[in-house]
């Protein structure tokens, strides 16, 4: 029996194809009410399809009271090999791990035309991998999670490239059309052809392509570091659910320089009333942040250090979500409950801002919008180019 792990767009038909061949399968959703445990009881091969690494490992720690000894693990998102060692370090001896991202979107997944990139021993699994399509093994454990980003730090950034390039030629009056026709006879032409009108249906988000690119973009690589922040801005303006080709949208518009909200989904929402920054150009203007957590509820009450802790942490995130860091930081502003416990602030912030410090206002306050919080920051940051 093969357990199938996954959602969305790639995971249904992908599961779909596995029936279709003849295997038994028993897939697990969110919100089935079957639990990844229940799901990989008794199965031979567990293969799962999701959206990121933090869903792969919090779905496999679910399933592992399940997991059989001598089954196989098989990870086909995209994750990137650091969290492939992660889930190796994570599962049990006798569980064997093959990583086995694919290159394909939706059209592909269902076709059984996907190129599955295999890293490690996939001599127990090999046919059933060959249900989605050709099977590329490329080397050891992770070789395949590394393979695919390796591709889609060359295939996303061209997408983006090409989507300045129709902006630049919009700009200075060359027909669109015209200039598709030009870049279809170069290298190039392939890429051209799909930004030449963006793809209405969605076959690989720009929400996907964002976090391929946030994996994949390491320090230096200035390329892939350029496209994953233009991905981040148009994820931003909320066209992370559009297929990639959008970002010629978003792009072509002059979206660069308007006023562009980000709300992260790595530090706690807000009340929906503001977002937590907002970029405009190189600037970023950063709400008050204060001491909350996932729940709404308040982080160190009663500790300065406490919650100044919690607000330097999440800044910390919010900074570096746009390529900055607290050097960058030009203005900050804090306003206290009680100035008779500065001293605890201060030696949080001095933990996080060194040298040279920015322009900064203190101010003391009788309270804040919610009994038990202590401070509150704001900030104005000028991001690097």
């Amino acid at each position: 029996m093969i357990a199938f792990l996954g959602q969305g767009r790639m995971g249904v038909p992908m599961a779909r194809r596995l029936t279709q061949a003849g295997h038994k399968v028993a897939t697990w959703r969110r919100g089935s009410g079957v639990t990844a445990a229940e799901a990989v009881d008794g199965a031979e091969l567990v293969i799962t399809m999701l959206s990121d690494p933090a869903a792969v490992r919090e779905v496999l720690t679910a399933a592992l009271p399940g997991l059989r000894p001598g089954a196989t693990v098989v990870e086909m998102s995209t994750i990137g090999p650091e969290a492939v060692r992660e889930l190796r370090a994570l599962l049990p001896a006798e569980v064997g791990l093959v990583d086995a991202p694919v290159l394909g979107s939706v059209g592909p997944a269902a076709d059984g035309t996907l190129t599955v990139l295999a890293g490690g021993d996939v001599s127990g699994c090999r046919e059933v991998l060959s249900v989605f399509g050709s099977v590329r093994e490329v080397g050891p454990l992770g070789a395949g999670a590394a393979m695919k980003i390796a591709v889609m730090n060359a295939i996303v950034p061209a997408q983006v490239l090409l989507a300045e390039t129709f902006a630049y030629g919009e700009a200075h009056g060359v027909d669109r059309g015209a200039l598709a026709d030009v870049l279809s006879g170069t290298p190039l032409g392939t890429l051209a052809e799909r930004l030449r009108v963006p793809s209405a249906e969605t076959r690989y988000s720009l929400g996907h392509a964002t976090k391929d690119l946030e994996l994949g973009a390491w320090e230096g690589a200035s390329m892939a570091g350029a496209a994953r922040a233009r991905l981040q801005e148009a994820r931003a303006a909320g066209l992370g659910e559009r297929d990639l080709t959008a970002i010629a949208e978003h792009v072509g518009g002059g979206t660069t320089h308007r006023a562009v909200p980000l709300n992260l989904s790595t530090i706690p929402a807000t009340n929906g009333r503001y977002s937590h920054a907002v970029r405009v150009g190189d600037m970023l203007y950063v709400s008050g942040q204060a001491a909350f957590d996932e729940q709404g509820n308040i982080v160190g009450e009663g500790s300065m250090a406490a919650q100044s802790e919690h607000i330097f942490q999440v800044i910390s995130r919010i900074l570096a979500d746009q390529g900055a860091a607290f050097e960058d930081i030009a203005f900050i502003r804090t306003y206290v409950t009680d100035m008779d416990q500065l001293l605890d602030y201060g030696r949080v912030r001095a933990k996080y801002i060194t040298g040279t410090p920015p322009a900064s206002t203190t101010v003391e306050v009788s309270r804040l919008f919610r009994p038990g919080l202590l401070l509150e920051v704001d900030l104005i940051v000028a991001i690097p180019g």
